[in-house]
């Protein structure tokens, strides 16, 4: 048999090529259950993440809400149009500062409290608290947007809510938080972090969980404490983990959550409070100006991935850490 291939090299690309297609044909009739089961998914991205994505020539044309589905495509070019509207606009550098420091500071008090909660919490010894502190926490996270916000405003109310009678208790005048502009990022991120970092710390308490019971017995053995434990046991196995999420939460540094800010801000508080998000709504749905609002929706996604692609580079370099 190897001399005839010798002889005939085409024979064995034929071959290689029969086999390579016969184990393709055998793998989808083996497999065919589990890929029958992935078709929902794919389907739904398809439709409802893919398919939308062509709707992006919207920003290049003159787009006419009553032109229907054609004109979302047949509509008139306009090339750059909107783009250079955008960047002359007096909002623009209020929307990017107001989006960035939203979520700069959610990421900065937002992200490392889930690492020292699930760090924390798995140092306890007695299971029975350690699950029920962690219920506790989660819970908050399934608590609907619009619930939160009410809670909100009903807790910062002038007249009756019991921040502010606390503060009258102790002689301090009643604040009308949700009306100023200074108080506006405190709240969302203080709202934000509460509500969520339960949530977030599954993975990492998943992450420590993971960990080999032989290093905790050998950091024992060498007399380690409790700081020495976590310091140089704990947080390097889960660096990874944490590389990985920060790169990810990267990715939509500039998409703040529309929700929760439309149900708080307000006209008052705008100078603090409004972001891309809620331009684009004002700008799309409001104004009925769906090709500016495309417009400045693709070009805040586009700073999204630019951010996310420089982070992964720089994790590759640094730590040999990335997503692709």
């Amino acid at each position: 048999m190897k001399a005839d291939l010798k002889k005939n090299p085409k024979r064995k690309d034929t071959a290689d090529k029969n086999g390579k297609k016969g184990s393709w044909k055998k793998s989808l009739k083996r497999d065919k259950y589990l890929l029958l089961m992935m078709f929902p998914v794919m389907l739904y991205f398809l439709i409802f993440c893919y398919f939308p994505m062509t709707g992006l020539w919207m920003a290049f044309t003159q787009y006419n809400v009553g032109s229907g589905l054609k004109g979302l495509y047949f509509s008139d070019f306009v090339g750059f149009k909107w783009f250079s509207q955008f960047f002359q606009s007096v909002y623009l550098w209020r929307l990017l500062r107001n989006t960035f420091l939203l979520s700069f500071y959610s990421l900065i008090f937002g992200f490392p409290i889930p690492i020292l909660f699930a760090v924390a919490v798995t140092q306890l010894k007695g299971k029975r608290v350690q699950k029920t502190i962690q219920v506790s926490t989660y819970l908050p996270y399934f608590i609907s947007t619009v619930v939160v916000c009410g809670m909100i405003n009903n807790f910062l109310s002038p007249s009756s809510g019991i921040i502010n009678q606390l503060l009258n208790k102790i002689g301090i005048e009643s604040i009308n938080f949700m009306s100023l502009p200074q108080w506006f990022r405190a709240i969302y991120v203080i709202s934000g972090s509460w509500q969520s970092f339960g949530f977030n710390s599954i993975i990492f308490v998943a992450a420590i969980m993971g960990i080999s019971p032989d290093l905790y017995e050998a950091m024992e053995v060498d007399g380690a404490n409790k700081r020495q434990v976590i310091w140089h046991l704990v947080l390097p196995s889960i660096k990874p983990t944490i590389i990985l999420l920060l790169i990810m939460t990267l990715g939509s540094m500039m998409s703040v959550g529309f929700e929760k800010v439309y149900l708080l801000y307000n006209t008052a508080v705008y100078e603090t409070a409004d972001v891309i998000q809620t331009y684009v709504y004002r700008q799309g749905i409001m104004s009925n100006n769906y090709s500016y609002a495309a417009a400045v929706g693709l070009f805040n996604s586009v700073i999204n991935f630019t951010i996310v692609f420089f982070a992964n580079r720089l994790s590759r370099k640094v730590s040999d850490t990335a997503i692709w």
